[in-house]
């Protein structure tokens, strides 16, 4: 799977810094032009069985789902403008309305449960300790929690991610798999976060719900260090006599572990 470098960047940081932006993005009028994807015909119309029509074509790179399961709509935002246009001078163009970013817009979150948990209801505003793996649409993993071996923690519902994490585990059961498909207005708005979100990304998150808990769960505790190797002797072999008499096993390199969550301000 291609991964975007460097290798250490973590999803929970990209998450984390545009949980602020986004807040401000998702109150305020969004524009769509005519090839945006994100339209209420789009996501909001459902088709068989409850299922939504013109889901976004996703790269073959990208896990396919189990057969029978299809994206369904978990809720849909229309945006209205607060204000009007009450004059343009003939001097302006026809295109002063869309300039302004005066224009309605209409987007959803989609998700897929791959496995229902046998777990509790997942509750509002509670820990969640979370297994993930993020991709683009074309195909591009741009970081995974199993690839460091290290789930994360978030306070769900408290603004500390983006608003598509903040909102996309109603309905999870404990042990429970979903994807979930996240539109840019939801994510990281129409600049992205260059230079590993490009400009208006929607992104695929398969996600894991572990655990929740009423408060912060503690962090792994870091590998033990491998015993210090013995000095060469002058005949440039180690000293037999300052070698134990068996030699540990080497342990896993601890992963590097995800940013500190910051909630973000309150608006």
């Amino acid at each position: 799977m291609d991964m975007i470098t460097p290798t250490r960047l973590s999803v929970l940081s990209l998450l984390l810094t545009g949980a602020a932006t986004l807040s401000a993005q998702t109150h305020a009028p969004v524009h769509h032009t005519a090839t945006t994807a994100h339209t209420a015909a789009t996501h909001a119309a459902a088709g068989p069985a409850g299922c939504a029509k013109d889901v976004p074509e996703l790269s073959p790179k990208i896990p396919a789902l189990p057969a029978g399961d299809c994206p369904k709509v978990l809720y849909t935002i229309t945006t209205t403008p607060s204000v009007k246009l009450d004059y343009v001078s003939p001097m302006e163009g026809p295109d002063l309305r869309t300039t302004l970013g005066l224009e309605s817009s209409s987007f959803s979150e989609l998700y897929v449960d791959t496995k229902v948990g046998s777990g509790p209801l997942a509750e509002p505003h509670k820990w969640y300790t979370i297994h993930y793996t993020g991709y683009l649409t074309d195909g591009v993993k741009f970081d995974s929690s199993l690839d460091r071996k290290e789930p994360i923690s978030i306070n769900y519902g408290q603004h500390m991610v983006i608003p598509g994490w903040d909102t996309g585990f109603g309905g999870m059961h404990i042990g429970g798999k979903r994807r979930l498909y996240i539109p840019y207005e939801l994510a990281y708005g129409p600049n992205g976060k260059p230079p590993t979100i490009p400009a208006k990304s929607e992104l695929i998150f398969d996600v894991e719900l572990l655990a929740q808990s009423d408060t912060r769960p503690e962090p792994p505790a870091p590998a033990a260090r491998p015993a210090a190797q013995p000095a060469p002797s002058e005949t440039g072999k180690p000293d037999a006599a300052a070698q134990p008499a068996a030699t540990p096993a080497t342990p896993v390199p601890h992963p590097t572990a995800p940013a500190t969550p910051t909630p973000a301000p309150k608006q």
